[in-house]
């Protein structure tokens, strides 16, 4: 599925010349005075320059740039429209927003403000493809978010390269995988002229066969049909990508891509931007706090886990969203498993993202203090998912319209991708999710999307947020897994596009009737369901007590039952129109008679409807001026009445057998059911050991990664070890290093030499040997070392009667704890030698 996408084109506020938005901290003036420097006098652009400042100093800012451009330069003021070859500086201390090309400037909400991804975040959603994002000099990660929203708009971002005096900041935006170029400054001025000058230019449709060549291309690459997406938008990102390579025609960039197996792959990247962020929409994730969650988790086991999907997760905020939200969802009602959130796209690179939980410090601006010191680790850089969080996420690469889906589901979350999908698409989509959730699940839209016309499908919760709940169905929704077949024309709906629901089937029912004269009909499904009502029927059916239904020999009113039935059998058998004639009905207690005809016909999706006609046949009047008879009919023979009697047997009779056939139907029905129950319960438990799956390898990464930590960490000590044994080696002098209980750590040959020691002597305590030093009060000397932390030097002697020097110091940890003490002999007759001058 794709990642999260633009809801929408380019707004009619777009300039027509570039925006380009500039970020920078320290060291990034110079090399914004450098691109300037390198520009023509007339660049046709429009500059924002956003520098983090102090509030408290008065800034000389504009009159610095000023001096190296002719372009106008100005503090930017409230209010003012954006226009172009000027320089717009943005004050300390305050947020800049655009808004259908106008500068508006707020205080900043926080001191930890990030001025630069609010301003870059403003910009891509107001210009679209016209704002170009540029990351200069700075330190931490502001603009990383920003430059990446302008990337997933189809704008052009840059980042300095190692040129920048501080490279935190480029680097962690050049990190986030949305930048376009990293060039240094004069070689992001010349591509600045080079994009104006191509700006306005691309406003025709694209050719088709080319269009044809480049959609057969991915899907050949990535089984991946981008006929069936958003026109609109994939030409927006096919235009970006040939402004990337110079090229001005589509048959060019077309040789590039057959040229350069590599930019298919960089072209399908693009077509799957992953935007997203955490908490996005506050006001829905509240929403979801104070009604569908607590609703979700009433009544709820402990070990039944709420379960959540989020197709095109993108790089996983929103799934991690969900997960923070559960977690303290579930401590306020003491859960102890408390979700299994599902992320799922169809980017293999976001999902790898999306994994590893990574995120710039700039989500700070999104997540809140204390969520962040609960559910988050500071890492080299930015974030990382606590554990805890993470264990509650599993992502998997998966495409939406045609792979299968989880199931038995509490929460379907698929915003903002929907709006990128065809109609096709789209109510493939709908079907999928109707089927993955349990009754009552809730289903979560994008701010710019609705259910459309599947109001059969789900119930209304909370149209402003754009929450819908799952109605439970009779009849199971249809789910397609393969893809749709493409359509011929794109100004030209396909046959099989137009009847692919019940809807479609209502346009080639007019056909029918419009032949027929349009009589009062309905037209119903293999089922014998009614799907529309045509005209007034309110004479031959009505609607029976009890459960609501719209079987329609339910619905059939006394006297049409026995031959609805028997001329829709016999229609089918024939697949040909059949007709009954002189049928009484008996409506609001009298009797009227009707013809009956039933048209079967079958649909270029291959789908059986029967469309069903009732004539009424008006009665006859007798002619004016025809006096009554007076004299009354004779009453009916014996043989007449006990044939009628017969008939109303034999109705009944049918009737009971009617009434069986219909209870042996239900009761197939039943068992069909309990079937797709139980394929359901396998496909689940088939995911659920995919999902298993994932979890092992992932649990298996991680131990990969540890083992590799423990094999440097032991490599790092053997090479310390070696060390050491090599200069204890190469020291001629006796050492021994005692442990805080006063037993042998270590000692090298000079003492294995003078003290008499052995081998097998490590890890005895010391006033257990026979030492040939002879040594007063040896075991308290060792010990007021240790406790007093003090160096302890005595003349001693062996057996021999040498002179020793005994230097006895504190053993003392990496981390400045004592553990011991080492003790070294130096010999007094050694002879000391001096260096030569």
């Amino acid at each position: 599925m794709p990642g999260k996408l633009r809801n929408q084109d380019p707004p009619e506020e777009s300039l027509g010349f570039p925006i380009v938005a500039v970020g920078a901290s320290a060291g990034g003036i110079e090399p914004f005075l450098e691109i300037l420097r390198a520009l023509p006098p007339d660049p046709a652009i429009a500059f924002l320059f956003v520098l983090h400042q102090e509030k408290k100093h008065q800034s000389r800012l504009v009159e610095v740039v000023s001096r190296v451009t002719n372009l106008a330069t100005v503090a930017v003021v409230n209010g003012a429209p954006i226009e172009v070859n000027h320089i717009y500086v943005v004050p300390a201390g305050v947020e800049l927003t655009v808004a259908g090309g106008v500068l508006l400037l707020t205080e900043s909400a926080s001191q930890r403000g990030l001025p630069i991804d609010s301003a870059f975040r403003s910009l891509a959603a107001d210009q679209g493809d016209r704002a170009v994002g540029v990351i200069l000099s700075g330190s931490a990660s502001d603009g990383a978010l920003g430059t990446k929203a302008i990337y997933a708009e189809g704008g052009i971002t840059f980042a300095q390269d190692m040129s920048a005096s501080f490279a935190q900041m480029p680097q962690a935006a050049i990190a986030t995988g949305g930048i376009d170029f990293v060039l240094p400054p004069a070689g992001i001025a010349k591509e600045l002229v080079r994009i104006a000058s191509r700006s306005g230019k691309d406003t025709t449709r694209l050719p088709e066969r080319e269009l044809g060549i480049i959609f057969r291309l991915l899907q050949a690459a990535h089984d991946v049909d981008f006929k069936q997406y958003k026109p609109s938008t994939v030409e927006r990102r096919i235009r970006r990508r040939m402004t990337l390579h110079k090229t001005s025609t589509l048959p060019e960039y077309v040789a590039v891509l057959h040229r350069d197996p590599r930019e298919i792959e960089l072209l399908y990247r693009e077509m799957l931007i992953h935007v997203t962020g955490f908490f996005r929409d506050p006001a829905v994730f509240d929403f979801l706090q104070r009604h569908a969650f607590p609703d979700l988790m009433k009544n709820r086991d402990h070990g039944n886990p709420l379960r959540v999907w989020i197709p095109g997760c993108a790089t996983g905020e929103e799934v991690y969203s969900l997960a923070i939200l559960a977690l303290e969802m579930s401590g306020e009602l003491g859960f102890t498993c408390p979700a299994q959130i599902f992320g799922t796209d169809i980017s293999e690179d976001a999902v790898d993202r999306a994994r590893l939980g990574v995120y710039p410090e700039s989500i700070s601006a999104e997540v809140s203090p204390e969520r962040l010191r609960r559910f988050f680790t500071k890492v080299d850089g930015g974030y990382r998912v606590a554990k805890a969080v993470r264990d509650c996420c599993i992502f998997a690469r998966q495409n939406v319209t045609k792979d299968p889906p989880f199931s038995r589901l509490d929460m379907v979350s698929c915003r903002n991708v929907m709006i990128y999908l065809g109609n096709i698409l789209q109510r493939k989509a709908m079907a999928i999710f109707h089927y993955a959730l349990r009754t009552n699940g809730y289903l979560l839209l994008g701010s710019s999307e609705t259910i459309g016309t599947f109001g059969n499908l789900f119930n209304v919760v909370d149209r402003k947020h754009k929450v819908y709940q799952k109605r439970g169905l009779s009849v199971r929704t249809a789910v397609e897994f393969e893809p749709a077949l493409p359509r011929p024309h794109p100004e030209r709906k396909n046959m099989e596009d137009e009847t692919r629901d019940a809807g479609n089937a209502f346009r080639e029912a007019d056909r029918v009737m419009l032949t027929r004269f349009a009589p009062p009909a309905v037209l119903i499904n293999e089922q014998m369901e009614i799907l529309q009502f045509r005209g007034r029927t309110s004479m031959f059916l009505e609607p029976p007590s009890g459960v609501a239904s719209f079987n329609l020999l339910k619905m059939a009113r006394e006297g049409l039952l026995a031959e609805l039935r028997v001329a829709i059998q016999a229609a089918r058998r024939k697949e040909a129109p059949v007709r009954r004639e002189g049928v009484r009905v008996r409506t609001n207690g009298d009797m009227t008679t009707v013809n009956i005809e039933v048209i079967p016909f079958i649909t270029p999706a291959k789908e059986r409807f029967q469309l069903v006609l009732f004539e009424a046949v008006p009665e006859e009047t007798p002619a004016r001026g025809r006096r009554k008879s007076a004299v009354e009919p004779e009453p009916e023979s014996r043989g007449v009445l006990r044939l009628k009697r017969e008939l109303e047997a034999t109705r009944e009779y049918l009737q009971s057998i009617i009434e069986e056939q219909e209870a042996m139907n239900e009761e197939l029905r039943s068992a069909n059911e309990e079937i797709q129950s139980s394929n359901e319960e396998l496909q689940s438990t088939n995911e659920e050991l995919e999902t298993a799956k994932e979890e092992l390898q992932s649990s298996n990464e991680e131990l990969t990664t540890l083992n590799e930590e423990l094999e440097n960490r032991n490599q790092d000590l053997a090479e310390a070890n070696s060390d050491l044994l090599n200069l204890l080696g190469s020291i001629d002098l006796p050492i021994v290093m005692l442990d805080s209980d006063l037993r042998i750590r270590r000692f090298n040959a000079g003492a294995q030499r003078v003290l008499n020691l052995i081998p097998t002597d490590a890890g005895r305590p010391i006033r257990d040997l026979s030492l040939t030093v002879v040594i007063e009060d040896f075991e308290q000397m060792i010990i007021s070392v240790i406790e007093d932390l003090e160096v302890r030097e005595i003349q001693v002697e062996d057996q021999r009667g040498q002179p020793w020097l005994l230097r006895i110091r504190p053993y003392k940890t990496t981390d400045n704890k004592i553990e011991g003490a080492v003790m070294v002999l130096i010999d007094l007759k050694k002879p000391v030698r001096r260096r030569r001058s």
